[in-house]
C-alpha cells in the first residue's frame, strides 16, 4: 500500500487517522509543511487516482504520490512559503479542481482569542458561523464554531458528500473554537458540523449555533448567507428614534404571530415582502406605534410559536430569506412603526442537531438536570455561569438590533431565569452559593445584556415578561436594577380580566380588582399586556370572556379597552382582539377577517384606531405613563355603581379625564369632580354608534362648573352610557 519510507514521508498511522476521520489536528498534517528541510504537500482527496499541485498562477509544484487508495497524496514541492494551492484531480470519470483549505492561514486573530477568552467580545456574529469572504486572494467561506471538548470538528455538506474526513477544522487551543476557510464555497451552501466528542464517539450532525440562515423545516441544516450588505432607507427613523425617551412617549404595540395573522388563499404562509405590503400599512393605519413579533428565530415545530428556537441568529425560513426580513423591518420604519422581537434566552430545545450536548458534553446547558433541565417546557436551560454562553446570548441580542435595526426585544420567561426553584419542588433544585433561590449568574447576564443594549443602541429598549415581585426589573443597573426599560404588568391583566369576566351585578363586590393595580402602578415602567397567552389553551377570545348577551359582550369589551387605554402604562394587544375575534386563537389558520363585514366587529376596530389616535395625540395619556404625578383618582370608591374616574396629566398639556361605567345601567346627571372648570370635549365615547354602541352620551361635550369646599375645583354632570368608557379632554374655559 505504501511506497518505501523516506524521512520526509508521513507516518502511516497519521495517514490512517486522516483517512478514518480520527485525526485531531489536520492542519498540523495536511497542506504545506517543512520536514527536515524539505517542503512537503499532503492532501486528502477521495475518489482521486492522480493529483497534481499548482500555484494559483498555474505553476506545477511537483508530483503527488498516492500513499493511500482512499485518496491520500503526498509529494515534495519546490515552494517554501505558505500560499494557496490548487490541485488538479483525476480518475476514470474525468478531471476536477480542488483548492486546498489547509494552505490558508487562520482568519481569526490573537485579539479575537483575547476578547473571546475574556468573555467581552461583542462582534462574535462577525467572527463565528459562516462568512463568505475574500481571503488570501481567494473567494470562499470561513467557518468557525465553539466546541472545546471535541476531538475533531468538520464542515460537511453536499459539497463534500457529507464526508467529515474531508474538511476537518483547525482548533484554536486558547478558546476551544474550531475554524477553517474553504475556498470557492459561497452563498447558499448548505452545511452542518460533524463532531467527534471527547469520548471519541461521532455525534449527530449539528446545525451552526451562529447560522444566519437555516433550511426550512423539516430540514434543519445551516446555509451560508448572502454577504451583500442590505441597503437601508430608514435613516431618518433611526435618527429620530435615538432621541426618544420611550417612558414618556406613546407606545401602543400590536402583537403578531406571522404564521396566522393572514394567509394566502391556498392556505400557505405570506412571505416577508407580503407582510411589508399588508401587515405594515394595516398596523400603521390602526395607529399603533410598534409591531411585536412572536419569536421569528428559526424553530422546527410550528405549534411552539417560535418559543423553542434552534437557530437563534436565523430569521425563520417559513417566510423567506434574511434579506426579506430586513425589507419588512425597513418598510415598517418607513411607515413610522417600530419592530419588537420576542427573544428567548431562557431555554432551548433538546433536538439532537441543535445546541444540546453540542460537543458531546453539557456545553451550553448545565450538566446537572436540577439546573439544566426545565420541567415546564421539556427544554434545556442555558448555563449562565459560562462566559462563552453569556457571550453567545449577549451577541445575539446585539445582532438583531444592529443587523436588522430591531427597535426592542421582549425577553421571554424572565421569571424562570431569575429563580433557581422556578416550577421545581423541594430537592429538585440547587441553591446558589448563599443558600438562596436567586439565579445569581442569570441576574448578571440580564444586567449585562441590558447594559450593552442601551449603551450601543440608543433609542432601543428591552421589555421583561416577568410575573413575580422581583424588585427593580425596570430600574437601571447602576441603581441596583436589572436594567430593563419596561416590564409586562401581569397583575393588571389578571385582575382586570377577572373583574370583567364577572356578571355586572357582582362587580361591586370585586371593585378592588380594578383599583388595586394603582398601588404598584409606578413601581416599574409597565406595559399593559393583553397578549397571545390570554386567548389560547381554553381561555377563549377576549369577546368570549365578557358576560351577557352579544350586545353586552361587545359593550363590555369596548368599555374595557377604553379603561385600558386611559390607564397608566404602555399598551399591547394581540392580533385579532382589535376587531373582537370570536374564536380562541388558532395558530394553524388565519384570523377571521370576514368578521369585519359585521358592524359590531368593525366598530371595535374603529374604536382601537381612535383610542390609539387619542393616546398618541394627547400628552396627558402617555407622557407620564410611568410616573405617579400623571395620575389622580377622581372616583375610586363608587363600588355600588361600578363607576371609576381619574385624571391624567402631563406638563404643558391639557388634562384628560377618564370615566368608566361597568354596569349595563345608564347613569344620568352623574356628578364627576373635575380638575378644571370649563368645557370638556368627549374625545372618546365607547358607546358611540360609530363603534357599534347605543349612541348615548353628552352631545360631544360637557361643561364643568366651579365649586368650593370639594377635593376638586369643579364638577360636571355627565350622562354615563351603559357599559362604557368616556375620555374627556379639556378644551378651555
Amino acid at each position: 500500500m505504501y511506497v518505501s519510507n523516506e524521512n520526509w514521508q508521513a507516518d502511516p498511522r497519521e495517514i490512517e487517522a486522516i483517512v478514518n476521520g480520527r485525526h485531531g489536528n489536520a492542519f498540523a498534517f495536511l497542506g504545506l509543511h517543512q520536514v527536515g528541510g524539505t517542503s512537503v504537500l499532503r492532501a486528502f482527496v477521495p475518489h482521486a487516482q492522480t493529483l497534481h499541485a499548482h500555484t494559483l498562477e498555474g505553476t506545477e509544484l511537483g508530483p503527488m504520490i498516492q500513499r493511500h487508495p482512499a485518496g491520500f497524496f503526498e509529494g515534495k514541492v519546490t515552494i517554501d512559503r505558505p500560499q494557496p494551492i490548487r490541485y488538479r484531480a483525476a480518475n476514470e470519470g474525468g478531471e476536477w479542481d480542488v483548492y486546498d483549505p489547509y494552505s490558508f492561514g487562520p482568519v481569526l486573530g490573537p485579539m479575537d482569542d483575547y476578547y473571546i477568552g475574556e468573555g467581552s467580545h461583542l462582534r462574535l456574529f462577525d467572527k463565528l458561523g459562516a462568512h463568505e469572504m475574500e481571503f488570501e486572494g481567494i473567494h470562499g467561506t470561513h467557518f468557525a464554531v465553539w466546541a472545546p471538548n471535541a476531538q475533531r470538528v468538520s464542515v460537511v455538506g453536499l459539497f463534500n458528500e457529507w464526508d467529515g474526513r474531508r474538511h476537518p477544522m483547525r482548533k484554536r487551543m486558547d478558546t476551544g473554537i474550531w475554524e477553517v476557510f474553504i475556498p470557492i464555497l459561497g452563498t447558499g451552501t448548505v452545511y452542518k458540523y460533524e463532531i467527534v466528542g471527547a469520548d471519541g464517539k461521532l455525534l449527530p450532525l449539528k446545525a451552526d449555533p451562529f447560522a444566519r440562515q437555516s433550511e426550512l423545516r423539516p430540514r434543519n441544516a445551516s446555509i451560508v448567507p448572502d454577504p451583500t450588505p442590505f441597503t437601508w432607507t430608514d435613516g431618518a427613523y433611526l435618527e429620530a428614534r435615538a432621541r426618544k425617551d420611550w417612558r414618556r412617549s406613546p407606545m401602543s404595540i400590536y402583537e403578531v404571530h406571522l404564521g396566522s395573522w393572514r394567509r394566502r388563499p391556498d392556505g400557505h404562509f405570506l412571505d416577508y415582502d407580503q407582510f411589508a405590503d399588508q401587515l405594515v400599512p394595516y398596523v400603521a393605519d390602526m395607529g399603533y406605534t410598534h409591531i411585536e413579533l412572536l419569536p421569528i428565530s428559526e424553530h422546527p415545530f410550528d405549534p411552539s410559536w417560535g418559543y423553542q428556537p434552534t437557530g437563534l441568529y436565523s430569521p425563520t425560513a417559513r417566510f423567506g430569506d434574511p434579506a426579506g426580513f430586513a425589507r419588512f423591518v425597513d418598510a415598517a420604519h418607513n411607515a413610522g412603526l417600530g419592530v419588537i422581537l420576542d427573544w428567548v434566552p431562557a431555554h432551548f430545545p433538546t433536538d439532537e442537531w441543535g445546541l444540546s450536548h453540542f460537543d458531546g458534553t453539557a456545553l451550553y446547558e448545565h450538566a446537572d438536570p436540577r439546573q439544566g433541565y426545565h420541567p415546564d417546557w421539556n427544554t434545556a436551560v442555558y448555563n449562565f455561569g459560562r462566559k462563552e454562553v453569556v457571550s453567545y446570548l449577549v451577541n445575539n441580542a446585539l445582532y438583531w438590533l444592529e443587523t436588522f435595526h430591531i427597535d426592542g426585544l421582549r425577553v421571554d420567561a424572565v421569571a424562570s431565569m431569575l429563580y433557581l426553584d422556578y416550577s421545581r419542588q423541594h430537592g429538585q433544585w440547587v441553591p446558589n452559593k448563599f443558600g438562596g433561590n436567586e439565579n445569581i449568574e442569570a441576574v448578571e447576564f440580564l444586567k449585562r445584556v441590558n447594559s450593552e443594549t442601551y449603551r450601543l443602541h440608543p433609542g432601543t429598549f428591552m421589555i421583561a415578561e416577568e410575573s413575580t415581585a422581583w424588585s427593580g426589573v425596570s430600574a437601571p443597573v447602576h441603581s441596583g436594577g436589572l436594567g430593563f426599560g419596561f416590564k409586562w404588568n401581569m397583575g393588571f391583566m389578571n385582575d382586570t380580566l377577572r373583574y370583567m369576566s364577572r356578571e355586572p351585578v357582582h362587580r361591586k363586590f370585586h371593585h378592588n380588582d380594578m383599583t388595586f393595580g394603582m398601588i404598584y402602578a409606578f413601581s416599574e415602567n409597565f406595559v399593559l399586556p393583553i397578549s397571545h397567552d390570554e386567548v389560547v389553551h381554553g381561555k377563549g377570545s377576549m369577546l368570549s370572556k365578557m358576560p351577557g348577551d352579544d350586545w353586552q359582550q361587545f359593550a363590555n369589551l369596548r368599555a374595557y379597552y377604553g379603561y385600558m387605554w386611559g390607564h397608566p402604562g404602555k399598551k399591547l394587544l394581540f392580533m385579532g382582539q382589535e376587531f373582537a375575534q370570536r374564536e380562541e386563537w388558532n395558530d394553524g389558520k388565519a384570523l377571521d377577517w370576514f368578521l369585519l363585514d359585521a358592524g359590531m366587529h368593525e366598530g371595535v376596530r374603529r374604536l382601537i384606531a381612535d383610542l390609539n389616535a387619542a393616546y398618541r395625540e394627547l400628552p396627558a395619556l402617555h407622557a407620564r405613563d410611568c410616573e405617579p404625578d400623571g395620575f389622580e383618582w377622581i372616583i375610586g370608591n363608587d363600588q355600588h355603581n361600578s363607576v371609576f374616574a381619574w385624571v391624567r396629566r402631563a406638563p404643558d398639556a391639557d388634562p384628560v379625564v377618564v370615566v368608566s361605567n361597568f354596569t349595563p345601567v345608564p347613569r344620568d346627571n352623574y356628578v364627576v369632580p373635575m380638575p378644571i372648570a370649563g368645557r370638556w370635549i368627549e374625545r372618546i365615547n365607547t358607546d358611540a354608534g360609530w363603534y357599534g354602541g347605543s349612541n348615548g352620551g353628552n352631545q360631544g361635550a360637557v361643561t364643568a362648573a366651579a365649586v368650593t369646599g370639594r377635593h376638586m375645583p369643579a364638577e360636571a354632570k355627565l350622562y354615563l352610557p351603559p357599559l362604557s368608557t368616556l375620555v374627556l379632554k379639556f378644551e378651555g374655559g
